[in-house]
């Protein structure tokens, strides 16, 4: 944990990964779980209530360690139980949700941990494979229309206050990575400074009758 905390980004690499295997049942974590559609955000009291066997609590003690064990390094990750997302298919101008290729960003340095205990993982592309969604022309004409201006600095401006410039649209053939199950990531994101590109990631689609997902993020 420690090497994965402290290790720069540097020389392009926007992306750092502790391999590990799980310890644990994670599946029965879930079946014990009474969560709405969405995303539930878990909390430690509430792990460790559920009636599970020692398996069950060899998972919540696994995703608990790692959750203690960033919060020591000052960060403040969450464990969540993703059960499909609200308004995933209500879209706007503009595809902006989770399960669209973006980055994240920040104010001041920060990155992003995340690992998938259960479920789908996330998934990478290489900033070489895709381009901004705002400039596929036909998105870009409808974000103008709404914008009511020209294709200027105030543009620009009104991409970045809607978040619009934080998504992408991979090219034919675009080099994906798949971030994998109980791996530790931690992901760049867009911060002014940053020595290295952000990550371009995504969650998996939702797939009906899929169970639910078990991740840490922060």
């Amino acid at each position: 944990m420690e090497e994965l905390v402290s290790t720069p980004m540097r020389d392009g690499v926007n992306a750092l990964c502790l391999r590990r295997s799980l310890e644990g049942d994670f599946s029965e974590v879930i079946r014990h779980l009474s969560v709405e559609r969405g995303i539930t955000t878990l909390d430690r009291d509430q792990l460790l209530a559920l009636p599970v066997s020692a398996a069950g609590k060899a998972a919540i003690d696994f995703m608990l360690r790692d959750q203690e064990q960033l919060q020591a390094y000052g960060f403040a990750p969450e464990i969540d139980c993703v059960n499909g997302y609200i308004g995933h298919d209500r879209q706007g101008l503009m595809r902006t949700d989770v399960c669209s290729f973006h980055v994240d960003r920040a104010t001041d340095v920060a990155d992003t941990y995340l690992c998938t205990y259960a479920g789908a993982s996330s998934i990478g592309v290489c900033h070489e494979d895709v381009i901004p969604r705002a400039r596929v022309p036909a998105v870009r004409k409808a974000l103008l229309a709404d914008f009511g201006g020209e294709d200027d600095e105030s543009f620009l401006e009104y991409l970045t206050e809607s978040f619009y410039d934080l998504h992408y649209d991979a090219l034919p053939g675009a080099r994906t990575f798949c971030f994998g199950v109980g791996h530790l990531w931690r992901i760049a994101i867009d911060y002014p400074g940053n020595p290295v590109p952000p990550c371009i990631h995504r969650a998996p689609d939702p797939i009906e009758g899929d169970p639910p997902r078990l991740i840490l993020i922060g």
